[in-house]
């Protein structure tokens, strides 16, 4: 048996069951942006991991790019939420919600009426995304941001995250990962500003820095961490030159503000591009906060990577899809069950809570 990925750990004032994290994966199950009784049923079953971090959840109108994912700028959602937050509690779990915006990689038949595909330049999305009023159509091309828009956004994610913790969760995960608008602005392929927000590596982490810094002087830094993908490729993302220095940067600026964690995205397990050792080790060198690392674990690695500080936590994503006991076959040795790829982001409970235990 392991000695410490199922033992129990701390984050922040947090007590967690154990190490492992169940990592955020888009599924596509909210109604209107509303979650609802299923979602907080997929949630429960998933409870044994020491921290669920939620599927992306926008903070704004403008963000909810994507057909039947959930938001957090409503009363409504709250109320959503709460079925969530509390079946997840009476399992002795702990939840943070990712607050995601999508900003350019959006279609607007997605988006509620009257909103605007924003992004820190005006550089449109190639191919196509789903919509359910029409199948797949090209996305919509987004407006360069102003600085009102900007301003706006980051308060967006502050109020946002104060709804957060009135609809009872335990802290909230900024998704500055995998090509939505936080990692915009921190990629050149995304960001072509010339302005305090762009121009040079230092400029672009600057959103990244005030969103972090304004959410938790709300909510407080314990209850605040952020995911961020050095090397991803997804949504259009390119590699630049400073990347390594961008991200060791990002860290140390981060650092004074105490965050709960820095969550590493690693996809090279799926064909993605390496991340390699030398930035992970560059952003736990700049950083005194919780490590979060993610990215093809099995029990054996993990425990590894603990044993040698690599990191406090553990992330496993699509194995807890479909196996809702993940931690107990885990900690077994047992096989785990393979998911069905074609209900991953289709509606209803087929593909979402209807995986058996054992």
């Amino acid at each position: 048996m392991s000695n410490i990925l199922f033992s129990p750990a701390t984050l922040g004032s947090l007590k967690l069951k154990n190490h492992i994290v169940m990592a955020p994966m888009t599924r596509n199950r909210a109604s209107d942006s509303v979650p609802n009784e299923l979602m907080a049923e997929y949630y429960r079953q998933r409870a044994g991991a020491g921290l669920i971090i939620t599927e992306g959840t926008s903070p704004s109108p403008n963000g909810l790019g994507y057909v039947r994912i959930p938001g957090l700028f409503s009363q409504e959602h709250v109320k959503g939420w709460r079925k969530v937050t509390d079946a997840v509690h009476a399992e002795d779990g702990k939840i943070f919600v990712q607050l995601m915006h999508t900003g350019r990689v959006s279609q607007l038949k997605n988006m509620p009426a009257g909103t605007r595909v924003l992004a820190p330049s005006a550089i449109g999305m190639k191919g196509e995304i789903h919509t359910d009023v029409a199948q797949m159509q090209p996305h919509s091309e987004p407006e360069a941001m102003s600085e009102a828009d900007i301003q706006n956004a980051i308060q967006e994610y502050v109020n946002s995250a104060k709804l957060a913790i009135d609809a009872g969760f335990d802290g909230v995960e900024l998704h500055g990962a995998n090509g939505y608008l936080i990692d915009q602005f921190i990629n050149p392929a995304s960001n072509q500003r010339t302005d305090a927000w762009g121009g040079t590596p230092s400029k672009r982490l600057e959103f990244a820095v005030q969103v972090a810094q304004k959410v938790a002087a709300a909510i407080g830094s314990a209850k605040v961490g952020i995911r961020v993908s050095p090397y991803g490729v997804f949504n259009e993302m390119q590699h630049f030159p400073e990347i390594e220095a961008a991200y060791a940067e990002l860290a140390q600026r981060l650092s004074p503000l105490k965050l709960a964690y820095i969550h590493i995205v690693d996809h090279s397990a799926m064909g993605a591009p390496e991340v390699g050792a030398s930035v992970k080790q560059k952003i736990r060198a700049n950083f005194e906060g919780a490590l979060i690392l993610s990215g093809g674990y099995d029990a054996a690695r993990a425990e590894q990577d603990l044993q040698e500080k690599r990191a406090e936590l553990i992330a496993f994503g699509r194995p807890f899809i479909s196996n809702p006991d993940l931690v107990e076959k885990l900690k077994a040795g047992r096989p785990l069950r393979d998911p069905d790829f074609t209900t991953f982001y289709t509606p209803g409970a087929k593909g979402y809570t209807d995986y058996p235990r054992g």
